[in-house]
């Protein structure tokens, strides 16, 4: 009995500071895009990658496939090590829900 008022008390007394609100806000701040391709994907994931889209539309040709593909396979494309590390990271990180490429702002 003395444990439940224990556990009880202390649960009830956690408080977490203001800057843990930015983590847990129902905002969206950033917009993402609805439809994604293998170009608006190399595009998100930037850093040169983008440069490698016709080869790899016209090799692998479906998204969902990019998303699938191993690293001996974009190594014989050509793909350098670097741009292929990136290209993995962000195909694991996009499978498991944790990054999606933004959409670009609207200019006016």
């Amino acid at each position: 009995m003395a444990w439940r008022q224990i556990i009880n008390t202390t649960t009830a007394s956690i408080t977490y500071p203001a800057s843990f609100s930015r983590f847990f806000s129902s905002k969206s701040s950033t917009p993402y895009i609805v439809k994604v391709g293998i170009p608006e994907f190399l595009n998100g994931i930037g850093k040169g990658v983008e440069s490698h889209v016709a080869k790899l539309e016209s090799e692998i040709g479906d998204f969902q496939k990019l998303l699938v593909t191993r690293t001996l396979k974009l190594k014989k494309l050509g793909i350098p090590c670097k741009h292929r590390k990136l290209i993995l990271k962000h195909t694991h990180k996009y499978r498991l829900g944790l990054w999606r490429p933004r959409a670009e702002p609207v200019k006016t």
